[in-house]
């Protein structure tokens, strides 16, 4: 019966420390809520800053259009004066709509890549052809521009496609 007695001492503080929660637990259980909170928390940050960023690129998008509609509205009015005058105002009124058109291109921050006459650069430019020259001057640089090409300050928009002489 002695045996017994031990057996039955030695279970009972086992017993108890079970219902109590170890310290080390307790820190794990806590950790556990903390990752969830912080993933949950990241996930609504992540919805959020997506959700921004559209509405930013829908409102950039919705001022250039703002800034083109008057291109729109004067190429209207050349058209409707191309059936009442002469070839020479009309020709004088598409220029007008042209240079107005580059100023909100330039108020953009887009510029035109200047070629004829440069040395030809890959990162600028599409060759579409070549064609021989017999100036050495020449050889390399662009001889003819088919396509303006247009850029911001730190990208290329669209190369210009030109033809590069060579000897």
């Amino acid at each position: 019966m002695n045996d017994e007695a031990d057996i039955h001492e030695s279970t009972e503080p086992a017993e108890s420390e079970s219902t109590e929660l170890d310290p080390k637990d307790e820190r794990i259980k806590s950790l556990e809520v903390q990752v969830k909170t912080v993933t949950a928390d990241f996930y609504n940050y992540r919805q959020r800053t997506t959700k921004e960023r559209l509405e930013t690129r829908k409102r950039a998008q919705e001022d250039v259009i703002v800034s083109i509609l008057p291109v729109l509205d004067n190429l209207d009015r050349a058209l409707e004066a191309a059936s009442s005058e002469d070839e020479a105002s009309i020709i004088k009124g598409v220029e007008m709509v042209k240079r107005q058109f580059v100023g909100v291109l330039e108020g953009l921050g887009v510029s035109v890549i200047k070629s004829e006459g440069e040395k030809f650069d890959p990162a600028l430019h599409d060759a579409s052809g070549t064609e021989k020259v017999d100036d050495d001057n020449l050889d390399g640089k662009v001889i003819a521009e088919r396509l303006k090409g247009y850029r911001t300050k730190d990208r290329v928009l669209r190369p210009a496609q030109v033809v590069v002489g060579r000897k």
